[in-house]
């Protein structure tokens, strides 16, 4: 019965080091969370169309259909979503039903809790790291990377994207924020910060309504699975008002934007926004 007790013993311990594991980073999950949302902070501060004169034109009309003179610049969001994700290529997408909260502070990071079946876990960045950690049946660690500077820069371009039609007062003019004309239609924004570059380039409407968001994102999303720039974007839609933001509730995205090889792997409708700051309750 000895080998019988060891085996026991030696499987109690595999589980427990598992759960223990799974439960430091739902820990970590829950701290970059309060962080970035405590960046939001207080601020008296609002929205004024003096604050974009100089722009390209497209980036002025982009500011005026998304940000309402007079509202709070509100610089954190969080987001409740359902989806599809797909896991597949372009030619067997494989999409798989999905739910996930998300906190994002640009530029200084994001938290994405994904729950799609028995997978659950996160995408979360930070400053200084960032990571990838899916857990199957909440035990079963089945995915994780991230920690290095290649994943790190490929997140950054996440946060400054998804910041362009979720946070777009992040993209006001400022010492880490700069614009540079594109088109008639389109313009870019250039975000440095903690050591890393961004741009993004945003095609609006007549009306200034976004419409596409496209950048060089660091990725190896590619058949050598290298690590390279290559074209990252998606489809905007569905914009609805919340609370003098107007935010697109549809959103489309995947590599290779642009081009033949477009998957889009990302299709996300948004349930609700909640605005972070000064303003919101």
């Amino acid at each position: 019965m000895t080998w019988l007790w060891a085996t026991l013993s030696a499987f109690s311990l595999i589980i427990l080091s598992l759960l223990t594991w799974y439960w430091t980073d739902r820990q970590t999950d829950k701290r970059v969370w309060r962080e970035l949302t405590a960046t939001a902070g207080q601020t008296h501060a609002v929205f004024d169309l003096a604050m974009i004169e100089g722009l390209p034109e497209p980036a002025q009309r982009y500011f005026r259909y998304t940000i309402k003179p007079g509202a709070s610049l509100i610089m954190a969001v969080e987001i409740d979503m359902q989806g599809k994700l797909g896991l597949g290529t372009q030619d067997q997408p494989k999409y798989k039903s999905m739910k996930a909260r998300q906190v994002l502070a640009p530029p200084h990071g994001l938290v994405w809790k994904l729950k799609s079946g028995a997978v659950s876990g996160s995408d979360g960045a930070t400053p200084g790291t960032s990571w990838t950690r899916f857990w199957l049946f909440d035990l079963i660690p089945v995915v994780r990377v991230g920690g290095g500077r290649d994943h790190h820069r490929s997140a950054f371009g996440r946060v400054v994207s998804e910041g362009a039609f979720w946070v777009p007062a992040s993209l006001l003019p400022s010492h880490h924020v700069r614009w540079e004309p594109v088109d008639h239609n389109t313009a870019r924004a250039v975000v440095t910060y903690a050591g890393l570059e961004q741009a993004v380039d945003i095609t609006v409407a007549e009306d200034g309504q976004p419409t596409s968001i496209r950048l060089q994102r660091w990725s190896n999303a590619n058949e050598q699975k290298v690590f390279r720039e290559q074209p990252f974007g998606g489809n905007l839609s569905d914009f609805r008002d919340f609370d003098g933001y107007r935010l697109p509730t549809r959103v489309e995205a995947g590599n290779h934007f642009g081009t033949e090889q477009y998957f889009p792997f990302y299709r996300a409708k948004v349930n609700n926004i909640r605005l972070l700051g000064a303003g919101v309750d």
